[in-house]
């Protein structure tokens, strides 16, 4: 899809799910969130071979958390598409990262909550050295930290990180995944 240099496009449409996460109905991003409808969503996990984790700075253009710092990667689900497609996809759309599925691994389903603005949220790890070309309009910076420090760096300074990594950093599954205390 090609995307504006407004950090989304308006006319992207996702899926209208239930409490069960099963498809209802479609609708454009601006009615979803404008109205809370229950969408679909997806978390990436980068660790490199050092054990370093990325975070992005999310661009100052985007509509929902301009310039606080998430996951290493997060996009919506596009309507018809799967969670692991969409994760392949906004990899590649955020960081110009090309990988095949299989080196996704799913590590935490998260129902629709209010932090995770109405999503459900699959989440992947993502393990390896990759080079990277950031989309200026999606991805203002990446930072680097170990799991721990990062983790510290929420408890001191919090309101530099986006609510939904707060809330995906407080499941279990998530935690275990990058070696952080449950």
């Amino acid at each position: 899809m090609n995307r504006p240099e407004v950090g989304q496009h308006p006319d992207e449409t996702f899926d209208i799910v239930n409490t069960h996460d099963q498809v209802i109905g479609a609708a454009f991003r601006g009615e979803i969130h404008r109205r809370g409808l229950m969408h679909r969503a997806i978390h990436i996990f980068w660790l490199r071979s050092d054990g370093m984790l990325c975070l992005q700075r999310r661009s100052f253009a985007k509509d929902n958390c301009p310039g606080l710092l998430s996951s290493s990667c997060a996009g919506h689900v596009d309507s018809g598409e799967e969670y692991l497609t969409a994760a392949v996809r906004e990899l590649g759309e955020e960081l110009g990262i090309h990988i095949s599925a299989a080196l996704l691994r799913e590590i935490d389903y998260a129902p629709h909550h209010p932090e995770l603005g109405n999503e459900f949220v699959r989440s992947y790890l993502l393990r390896g050295d990759f080079p990277t070309i950031l989309a200026p309009f999606e991805v203002d910076t990446l930072l680097w930290r170990t799991p721990v420090e990062m983790d510290r760096w929420i408890v001191e300074q919090g309101s530099a990180f986006a609510k939904p990594l707060i809330h995906l950093l407080g499941r279990p599954a998530v935690r275990r995944a990058l070696g952080l205390a449950v």
